[in-house]
């Protein structure tokens, strides 16, 4: 027989170190155990059910034990599961590398296991490419403010969340911070628009007074996730290219959690109408089935690494480099975007349920109610300390699986989530607010 729920909590608490976790707080803090997934939902070891209104930490994309992606993969095993790609090559990672480039208009993907390896490899690629050009005092990097691009010790140097970096401060390289262009910091009667055009004046005074010391500018294109789902107009990634180029510096776009759909279009620098130096891929490249990241860059980028000498080559690498069942993995996922017709399915999706969204953004404890693409998101205005613990355990008995970001709610679910399904979600918010919960 099963063990039950409780069994697992203790076992769990007992032998694994969970993420971005104080451990401590799980002696009241449930972890939810979960025995399987359908579809949106995760079910527990007693068969309660949890909509996941996180996409597991966004990277799933069509639910829990996709049968086509299971086959896929499947299919792939019994085939080659990995082979070394220093020196080799196999058919899926070839495939998807090609489809890549096709879809973002750059090419030559180089592969890694997460989103903060993505960012580490186009910070390493950016400043080398200077350095193969004579230009080694460009050596520094910027970032918006708030923004998050991961946890590894290049990745955090060009993070602005105190909680993750400020303990590793001193390991930590020194680098730029400039405005967000989040539109909930705009002023008065400032529009989104006048507002992301203010924060890119910003940019340029730092670039004007340092661009020969700057090799590269990473954003989170349209929404910053870990600010709370932080979206801003796209004029302001138009801008950014157009000073990323008057003034010699790379615009490297961390598309690794907006990537794939998120923001209702493939990917988000898509709706600025730009193309990047360098796009960082993670998280929903391979719909939340196995780890997988890729960079992939310009061909005058490639062209500065190709050389006789070694040392100019780009010699980052790991084990599982350009994995075979991952790429399987990611080749399915563009595939079903392809035969669903999934970004019209999901634009209808959020159409039928504005009317209860916006129901929800007009409740008197709430503010900032914004939407983009399959992201929900509002602000709760009376907050306590201690809310997003209590958020997230009050959702949870009702069914719902959220993630505040202190006191910042959103939802984020699977593509497959139906719109009765996103409708219950969004009653289940509006009842949790109406009782008062802060």
């Amino acid at each position: 027989m099963t063990p039950p729920n409780q069994d697992w909590l203790a076992r769990s608490r007992q032998a694994v170190w969970h993420p971005c976790t104080q451990m401590k707080r799980h002696e009241a803090l449930p972890i939810v155990p979960v025995a399987c997934g359908d579809g949106a939902w995760l079910v527990d070891f007693e068969g309660h059910r949890f909509l996941d209104g996180v996409s597991s930490w966004w990277v799933n994309l069509f639910g829990h034990a996709n049968p086509r992606m299971n086959a896929a993969i499947l299919d792939q095993m019994n085939t080659l599961e990995h082979v070394i790609l220093a020196g080799f090559t196999q058919k899926p990672v070839v495939e998807l590398s090609e489809q890549l480039g096709q879809l973002t208009g750059l090419g030559h993907a180089f592969y890694g296991s997460d989103g903060a390896s993505a960012t580490e490899i186009a910070l390493k690629m950016s400043y080398h490419y200077w350095r193969n050009l004579g230009q080694e005092r460009k050596t520094g990097f910027v970032s918006l403010r708030n923004s998050y691009h991961g946890e590894t010790l290049g990745a955090l140097s060009v993070t602005d969340v105190p909680l993750f970096s400020a303990t590793y401060a001193p390991l930590l390289r020194q680098t730029h911070r400039v405005m967000s262009p989040d539109w909930r910091l705009a002023e008065a009667g400032e529009t989104a628009e006048a507002y992301a055009l203010r924060a890119a004046a910003d940019l340029e005074q730092l670039f004007r007074q340092q661009a020969g010391e700057l090799a590269a500018f990473i954003v989170e294109p349209l929404c910053q996730g870990a600010a709370g789902m932080a979206m801003y107009h796209p004029a302001y990634l138009q801008r950014a290219r157009a000073l990323c180029d008057q003034y010699g510096v790379h615009l490297i776009a961390d598309e690794i959690a907006m990537g794939f759909g998120r923001t209702g279009t493939l990917f988000a620098c898509e709706q600025a109408g730009i193309r990047p130096d360098f796009i960082c891929l993670s998280k929903g490249i391979t719909g939340g089935y196995l780890p997988l990241s890729a960079v992939l860059t310009t061909d005058a980028i490639y062209a500065a690494f190709y050389h006789d000498d070694v040392s100019r080559g780009f010699l980052h690498s790991h084990s599982y480099t350009g994995n075979a069942l991952a790429c399987r993995a990611a080749l399915e996922v563009l595939a079903i975007f392809r035969d669903d017709a999934v970004l019209d399915s999901n634009r209808a999706k959020a159409a039928a349920v504005a009317a209860d969204f916006a129901r929800l953004a007009s409740h008197p404890r709430v503010s900032h109610g914004r939407h983009l693409g399959m992201i929900w998101a509002f602000e709760v205005n009376d907050a306590r300390p201690g809310f997003a613990n209590r958020f997230f355990e009050a959702a949870l008995t009702r069914g719902l699986l959220v993630r505040p970001v202190n006191n910042s709610v959103y939802l984020m679910p699977p593509y497959v989530v139906t719109i009765m399904e996103l409708q219950a979600a969004f009653a289940t918010l509006q009842a949790l607010l109406d009782e008062g919960l802060d």
